[in-house]
C-alpha cells in the first residue's frame, strides 16, 4: 500500500472541513512506538505499521482521513498551544504527584478533548478507527466512554459506574478544563497506575509533547505559563519535567531557542527570563530633521529674471529660452538626527539575607533587573551584573559586560544569604570594562548595606546616571537620601511593595531612552499612569 498517495488525496478534504489549518502536508513513516502518528514542528508522520494493521478492517483513505482528522484536532482544538499544555500537565501533576501518571493522564484528556470536539463538529470516520484499536483497561475505558457521549457502539470495555463518572465531565467547556482534567485524573487513577505498572506505552493515537510545538510556539508558552502560574515552583515543577525537550530546543543554551541541544535546563532562570520579556516597552522610530541645506526638489519654468545657474539642461532641451527652460526649485532637505549609542548596564543587586531566595518565591528585585535587561539588549547595549550580600568575605557573583542574555540571568538568581557590604574596588573595575564611557548603573538593595558611607561617595562622584531602587523604609535609607539629593543624575526610589520594582525600572528607562539623541524614546503611555514613571527622585531627569 502506497501510503504517502493516499495522504496527498485525502489532504485537501481534510483540511477543507477543518478549515485549512496552517499545517504541512502530512507524511508517513516508521515510528519506533506504538502510537499511531506524531507531529513535530506541524508536521503530521502516520505510522505505517498502525495504518497497515487498521487497513485489515477498514479502507485506506477511512484510516488516513480518521488519523488526520485527531491530528488537526489536537492542533486546532485542544490543546491549541503550548501554555495550554503545561497548565493542564500542571494540574495533572499536583492531583497524581508522579511524572509518568500526569503525562498519561494529560494526555489521555487531551486525546477526549480533541476527538470529542472532532466528532461533534466535522463529519469524520474517527469512531471507526476506535473500534480496533487494541490496549489495555485504560483504552477499553476510554473507548467506553467514546460510546457514550458520542452515542454510537464502539465495543468498549469499562467499568460502566466509572463510565457513567466520566461522562458527566464537561470535555467540550474550555474555561472548566482545569477542575475537568482534577476530576478526570482522580476517577482514572487506579487505572494510569495499572498502566504505568505494565508498560510505559503512551495511548494507542499518539504522545503529545514539546516535539509537537515549533520553537517559536515553546517560547510564547513559557511566556505565558510564567505569568499564569501563582509562584515559581509551580513553573518549576511542571517545566523541569520536559527539561530534556527543552535541552533540545536551546533553552539550555546562552544563544537564541532552536538552535540544537544544549546544556541541561534551569526552571529558575528560565521562569525570570520568560517572564521579565512580558514586559515590553515599545520604541518609536527615529524622526526627520531639517538638514539647513537647501536641495533640488522641482522644476518650474525659466524667467528672464532668475539666475541661470539653477537651470536643469537635461529637461530644458540645451535651450535657454523663458517659459521652455526649466529651472530647479529648491526647498530645505530633512536627514535623520544624530543619536547617541545606548551606554551599557552595570547591575547591582543586593542578594543578602533580607532579601528574598529568587528560587524558592518570586523575587521582584530579580524580576525588575531582568525588565532592565531585556531594555537594554533590545538596544543592543552590553549588561554587567554585581550580585552581592557580604562581597568582602567573597559572597558575590560578578559577570562582566556582555549580550549572553542565559549568562546574565544566572548570576542575577545567585543567592548569597549572609550579610550586606560591596567591594567598591571590584564594582569599579568591572564599571570600567564597559564599552561606553559612563555606563548605568542600576542598584537594588534593601539599603541595609554596612559600609554605606562609602557607597554614598562612590556614587556621587561616579559618572553616568545612576538609579537606585531601595526597599523599605529605616533609617539609612534616610541618610542615604540626604547625601545625595544634589546628585544631578542619581535617582532614588522607595519601594513598599516589591510587586513595584518592575514598572519602577521599566518607568525609569523609558525616561533614558527618552532623552537619548532625538526622538528615541518609547511610545508616551505605553507602561501606564505617568505616575509611576515619577517617584521620588533626589535629582532631575
Amino acid at each position: 500500500m502506497n501510503w504517502q498517495e493516499v495522504i496527498d488525496a485525502t489532504w485537501p478534504q481534510v483540511r477543507r472541513k477543518h478549515l485549512w489549518p496552517e499545517l504541512a502536508l502530512p507524511q508517513v513513516g516508521e515510528i519506533e512506538t506504538s502510537v499511531a502518528m506524531h507531529m513535530q514542528d506541524k508536521q503530521i508522520t502516520l505510522n505505517a505499521a498502525t495504518c497497515n494493521m487498521l487497513a485489515e478492517h477498514l479502507p485506506a483513505a477511512t484510516v488516513v482521513e480518521a488519523l488526520l482528522d485527531h491530528g488537526v484536532s489536537h492542533y486546532t482544538r485542544c490543546p491549541w498551544d503550548f501554555a495550554t499544555h503545561l497548565h493542564l500537565y500542571a494540574t495533572a501533576k499536583a492531583e497524581l504527584r508522579r511524572k509518568s501518571l500526569a503525562k498519561l493522564a494529560t494526555d489521555a484528556f487531551i486525546d477526549v478533548v480533541a476527538n470529542t470536539a472532532c466528532v461533534k463538529e466535522v463529519p469524520t470516520p474517527l469512531p471507526d478507527v476506535y473500534r480496533y484499536l487494541d490496549g489495555g483497561a485504560l483504552e477499553g475505558t476510554l473507548t467506553a466512554l467514546y460510546s457514550h457521549i458520542w452515542g454510537m457502539d464502539l465495543q468498549g470495555s469499562g467499568d460502566p459506574a466509572l463510565v457513567r463518572r466520566l461522562a458527566r465531565i464537561p470535555y467540550l467547556e474550555r474555561q472548566q478544563w482545569v477542575p475537568s482534567l482534577r476530576r478526570f485524573a482522580r476517577l482514572l487513577q487506579p487505572l494510569l497506575e495499572e498502566e504505568g505498572r505494565q508498560r510505559q506505552t503512551p495511548p494507542a493515537l499518539g504522545r503529545h509533547s514539546l516535539a509537537s510545538y515549533s520553537s517559536e510556539e515553546v517560547l510564547q508558552g513559557l511566556q505565558a505559563f510564567a505569568q499564569q502560574v501563582p509562584d515559581i515552583q509551580h513553573f518549576r515543577e511542571a517545566v523541569e519535567d520536559f527539561a530534556d525537550d527543552l535541552a533540545l530546543l536551546g533553552f539550555g543554551r546562552s544563544d537564541a531557542p532552536g538552535q540544537g541541544q544544549g546544556m541541561a535546563v534551569d526552571a529558575d532562570v528560565l521562569y525570570y527570563m520568560q517572564l521579565a520579556q512580558t514586559y515590553r516597552l515599545p520604541l518609536r522610530g527615529l524622526p526627520m530633521e531639517r538638514s539647513g541645506a537647501l536641495e533640488p526638489y522641482s522644476h518650474t519654468p525659466w524667467e528672464a529674471s532668475k539666475p541661470v545657474h539653477d537651470i536643469d539642461l537635461w529637461t530644458s532641451f540645451g535651450r535657454l529660452l523663458p517659459g521652455v527652460s526649466q529651472t530647479w526649485v529648491r526647498r530645505e532637505g530633512t536627514i535623520f538626527g544624530q543619536r547617541e549609542g545606548t551606554p551599557d548596564c552595570l547591575l547591582v543587586l543586593d542578594s543578602s539575607g533580607s532579601m528574598p531566595h529568587p528560587r524558592e518565591q518570586v523575587s521582584f528585585a530579580v524580576l525588575g533587573a531582568g525588565c532592565a535587561v531585556e531594555a537594554y539588549l533590545r538596544r543592543e547595549a552590553r549588561i554587567a551584573v554585581y550580585n552581592f550580600s557580604d562581597a568582602n568575605m567573597d559572597g558575590k557573583t560578578v559577570v562582566p559586560f556582555t549580550t549572553d542574555r542565559q549568562a546574565i540571568y544566572q548570576g542575577l538568581c545567585v543567592y548569597h544569604g549572609g550579610g550586606t557590604s560591596v567591594r567598591l574596588r571590584d564594582l569599579e573595575t568591572l564599571r570600567r570594562t564597559a564599552t561606553s564611557p559612563a555606563p548605568d548603573l542600576l542598584v537594588i538593595t534593601d539599603m541595609q548595606i554596612t559600609n554605606l558611607e562609602e557607597v554614598i561617595d562612590y556614587l556621587v562622584g561616579v559618572e553616568g546616571r545612576i538609579t537606585v531602587i531601595h526597599i523599605g523604609e529605616n533609617a539609612a535609607t534616610e541618610r542615604f537620601r540626604h547625601m545625595t539629593q544634589s546628585h544631578p543624575r542619581l535617582h532614588v526610589f522607595s519601594v513598599q511593595d516589591r510587586e513595584d520594582i518592575p514598572t519602577i525600572v521599566l518607568g525609569q528607562v523609558q525616561r533614558y531612552f527618552h532623552t537619548q539623541g532625538r526622538g528615541l524614546g518609547v511610545v508616551p503611555g505605553s507602561l501606564g499612569p505617568a505616575s509611576v514613571l515619577s517617584p521620588r527622585s533626589t535629582g532631575r531627569s
